[in-house]
């Protein structure tokens, strides 16, 4: 039986099942299916990367700090998070998910012997250019870059033929050229789990900044950067508005979406100061965006004819290959790919936005499958007797220990501190959100929306209470002697002090250090003692050699509080010893 017979059948099963039965779940719409399933590449690909690998936005800002100080409380914050009331046994867990759909066309059924199917994406994709031609030597470089290393271009295109076609369609309906669709080759070799050394993520690579300013959400259980859709979404807002910051030049346009906007407007600045010309080539740009849109022209030209580079691409026809699939209950990441009969690899790479081994129905809509997966998980989804999801989310009332954390929720130290990759020696901060097993009655339900899109775990060092003690630094001191001699680290006192760590001293300081208190109490105690037996000795020593013996004491007791001070940090003020 054919493809299209056999989804004809699939159609009038599903039309059966609707008539028959009181569900109201049922196929909403068929859709057309890819002819092949292209396999995600060895991580470890023979072929490098091309040179300077780009990376989206120029800035990037560190999560603001959470002002609770240690161990405070949170009033208000339960250690149990509910929501959804849990399945019976005898429900249907049908109602786990919604009808398959176009992501692109949820509303709209599409024609199962449209002739537009049997045609050639890659013919639809040369139709849409639009962008004028770069032509100099460095595109002729990446060009042979490209054509030396024919397996890497077959890696890189079977990889893309997952997504492509989406690209190509959300391209066509926001009236952008189509060439667009080939920068994730340029960005990422269009794998969406892809993560720079600049902490750039997804097959567009975005920055963790850039991801926020359009939308994608970053927390514990997703990262909407590594999001197809989303982040498709994202990449084609931010290069739409690009274009007309910079009068539709798409080249200035490509150079921004590397180096910032900024920077590409400054440097236009520069050359209109210096009566230059302003155009792409024209710019002092840096090396990586001064190949970034030669590296871009290279793809096109080979895309454009590889029979003229050798090469050959992977044939691909004009229809989705996958279609969306909505999520109303939490479950496994390991549960939906069993059901939908996939492996991990391959049911993450088209869903590689998930942090943690569960999915949040409240904060991730729809998981995305191959139309035949989605039907087969239908049918096994029907018949699963099982629970769905083994992981939930719990909220820490206060700073605790994880050991006490792990006593709260039932588990093991050790599998709470590995599955939120909790280190030793560090407190869990109140209202940090951890990801807990399943394992008792009253965790059985799902996660509400505002964990599952605001979570967080902020961790503190376990050391005990500090406090300040002053010290001398004098002439001639550095910091790493002083470091050594306070056994502290130089970069500690450094940043205490705000010093440069290989400052040397040109006259005496008064520098402060931090120290836990148990240790400076100690000290002091320390102190007491060794001036009540210097007084005792001062009282025992008598006649003609009492004021020598009392200056030997005294000089002795200096000499072992200096010792003591430099162990312990504490400020020393000589006693003077009573003399008879």
């Amino acid at each position: 039986m054919t493809r299209y017979a056999r989804l004809k059948a699939l159609s009038a099963r599903a039309a059966r099942s609707t008539r028959s039965s009181t569900s109201t779940f049922a196929l909403s719409a068929l859709m057309l299916a890819l002819t092949g399933c292209a396999s995600v590449p060895d991580s470890n690909d023979d072929a490098k990367p091309p040179p300077m690998v780009a990376t989206v936005g120029a800035r990037e800002q560190p999560l603001a700090a959470r002002s609770e100080g240690p161990l405070s409380p949170v009033p208000g914050i339960e250690q149990v998070i509910t929501v959804k009331a849990p399945l019976s046994s005898g429900e249907d867990l049908r109602e786990a998910i919604g009808a398959p759909v176009d992501p692109l066309s949820p509303d709209q059924s599409m024609v199962l012997n449209d002739p537009n199917a049997r045609q050639d994406l890659w013919g639809r994709v040369r139709a849409g250019f639009g962008m004028p031609t770069l032509d100099n030597e460095l595109v002729r470089d990446h060009e042979h870059w490209y054509t030396s290393r024919p397996d890497y271009v077959k890696r890189m295109t079977e990889r893309g033929s997952r997504y492509l076609f989406h690209v190509v369609e959300e391209l066509e309906r926001r009236k952008m050229p189509t060439e667009l669709a080939l920068l994730p080759f340029i960005e990422s070799a269009f794998n969406p789990q892809a993560m720079s050394s600049a902490r750039a993520s997804g097959m567009w690579q975005f920055m963790p900044l850039t991801g926020k300013d359009y939308d994608l959400k970053q927390n514990m259980f997703r990262d909407d950067r590594r999001d197809v859709l989303a982040s498709t979404r994202a990449a084609l807002d931010y290069l739409g508005r690009l274009n007309k910051m910079f009068n539709g030049d798409w080249q200035l346009s490509l150079a921004a979406y590397n180096w910032g906007e900024g920077n590409v407007k400054r440097a236009i600045a520069r050359n209109e100061r210096a009566g230059l010309p302003t155009d792409y080539e024209s710019l002092n740009m840096p090396a990586e965006t001064r190949h970034y849109v030669p590296k871009f022209q290279a793809v096109k030209n080979i895309v454009t004819a590889p029979q003229d580079f050798g090469l050959e691409l992977l044939p691909l026809e004009n229809h989705p290959y996958f279609v969306s699939v909505p999520i109303r209950r939490d479950m496994d990441v390991s549960v939906a790919a069993r059901l939908a009969g996939m492996s991990m690899e391959e049911f993450k790479a088209l869903n590689p936005q998930m942090n943690k081994p569960v999915i949040l129905a409240a904060g991730t809509p729809q998981v995305l499958l191959p139309y035949d997966n989605a039907d087969g998980f239908i049918r096994r989804l029907a018949e699963y007797r099982e629970p769905l999801a083994s992981w939930t989310a719990w909220t820490a009332p206060r700073t605790i220990r994880p050991a006490e954390a792990a006593r709260l929720t039932g588990m093991s130290e050790a599998t709470l501190r590995e599955m939120n990759r909790i280190p030793r020696k560090m407190l869990i901060k109140a209202g940090s959100t951890l990801l807990i097993q399943r394992s008792s009655e009253h965790r059985v339900q799902d996660v509400p929306e505002h964990v599952a899109n605001n979570a967080y775990m902020a961790l503190a060092p376990d050391v005990p209470p500090l406090r300040k003690v002053a010290i001398k630094a004098r002439k001639g001191d550095t910091v790493l002697a002083l470091a050594k001699r306070y056994r502290v680290s130089a970069s500690q006192l450094a940043q205490w002090n705000r010093i440069d760590d290989g400052t040397r001293f040109k006259k005496a300081q008064s520098l402060v250090i931090w120290q836990p208190i148990k240790e400076a109490g100690a000290s002091r105690r320390e102190m007491a003692s060794l001036n009540k037996a210097d007084r005792k000795l001062s009282r025992k020593v008598g006649g003609k050699s009492a004021k020598a013996s009392t200056r030997m004491a005294s000089k002795t007791a200096r000499r072992q509080m200096a010792s003591m001070a430099a162990v312990k940090g504490t400020k020393i003020r000589p006693i003077r010893l009573a003399r008879k």
